[in-house]
């Protein structure tokens, strides 16, 4: 599909411009190709495995209900026929043509490219009123739904209640959305979808860590790298008569030491490499139950080429090479070939060189990528 087709006539440029992280926009007809449905038949057997992140939300009786999974097949048995919604997040990990249309949103760069989380709501559905801290698409895959939208600055939530449900949403635009119409939000753009009909909402979300979020990570990160020289001394240690005090001395000893730790841009670049390829939590690879040695491995490689896997992520920082938390130990002369990889997720025979060999069968062991024809 054309990326102007998928933003209404848009060219990536003039949305960037003109929506990104400023206005809503609606698009009708933006996707109706989606490949098979993943309605609740599909949904619910995800949420009922260890590995996968969902939620179920309901309304009942004016007070919201959540629950996390994994859920036994039982819990299916007692939904109500209207008023909750299944959410599953990172589906893209799961099914080959959710991954595909996630990549499609790749005038984004992958830094900044989440992943697709699906709902599943009858009729009533809703996780209520609320606002996202990213941008978000809203891709609409059957069955009609309700959008209400506010650009409001009032961020009152209910307080007891498990989600973050605003206590005062105040409409300001109204749609509904039909399969393949996708509406597009900007951060903290207040939005109230309610199904019609019975449904999935395509959710491709955005990464935006909080400022603390990255202080935190930057943090672990230093303490993780950074080696710091001397050691506490006092020599020259005198009588307190005060034995309970912390001295001056040592106070000023121990900000003299500290102010060792410093940064610059190419530390900050390594971070981000290593923390925006990061896997989540939940996230494991599947290593070759028959690896191929490294000579066969290689020969196949230069007539198949590889493919990354659904869960990993290349990223590229100056002529740094990241991939799933890792700083790759790559050759200068293969980063045109590693930026070919990162930017179509693919690795043709055509643009690997042989020096690239050891480090794409380590990847191929640890299960970062496979080659094409396993696919």
């Amino acid at each position: 599909m054309n990326i102007t087709t998928l933003l209404g006539g848009l060219s990536p440029e003039n949305f960037l411009q003109e929506y990104w992280h400023k206005k809503p926009l609606l698009i009708r007809g933006a996707l109706t190709d989606v490949g098979p449905w993943v309605d609740f038949g599909v949904l619910s057997e995800l949420a009922q495995q260890e590995e996968v992140e969902s939620r179920l939300i309901e309304y009942r009786r004016g007070r919201w209900q959540m629950e996390h999974g994994p859920f036994r097949p039982a819990r299916w048995r007692k939904l109500a026929a209207s008023d909750w919604t299944l959410l599953v997040q990172s589906v893209n990990h799961h099914l080959p043509h959710i991954d595909e249309i996630l990549w499609r949103f790749n005038f984004i760069p992958y830094a900044r490219l989440d992943d697709l989380m699906i709902s599943y709501a009858p009729p009533g559905g809703t996780v209520g009123p609320h606002f996202d801290a990213y941008d978000v698409f809203l891709l609409q895959v059957g069955g009609r739904k309700r959008w209400q939208i506010s650009s409001q600055h009032d961020e009152a939530f209910i307080e007891d209640a498990p989600i973050r449900v605003l206590k005062d949403f105040r409409t300001e635009q109204e749609f509904v959305l039909e399969h393949g119409d996708m509406l597009y939000l900007p951060p903290k753009y207040a939005h109230y979808g309610v199904a019609l009909e019975s449904g999935m909402t395509y959710s491709i979300g955005f990464r935006a860590p909080p400022a603390q979020e990255l202080a935190n990570q930057f943090l672990m990160y230093l303490q993780d790298n950074l080696r710091l020289e001397g050691v506490y001394a006092d020599p020259h240690l005198q009588l307190q008569a005060d034995p309970a005090r912390i001295s001056e001395e040592m106070v000023e000893q121990v900000s003299s030491l500290l102010q060792q730790i410093r940064w610059d841009r190419q530390v900050v670049g390594d971070f981000l490499g290593r923390y925006l390829t990061e896997p989540k939590a939940h996230v494991f690879y599947d290593s070759p139950e028959s690896p191929l040695d490294e000579q066969t491995f290689l020969l196949q490689l230069e007539s198949q080429g590889l493919v990354l896997d659904r869960k990993s992520q290349i990223l590229l920082e100056g002529e740094q090479v990241y991939c799933n938390g890792e700083c790759l130990a790559t050759e200068l002369t293969d980063l045109v070939c590693w930026r070919y990889f990162a930017n179509t997720r693919r690795l043709s025979p055509e643009h690997y060189i042989s020096s690239m060999g050891p480090g794409l069968y380590e990847g191929y062991l640890s299960g970062y990528w496979h080659l094409s024809s396993l696919l």
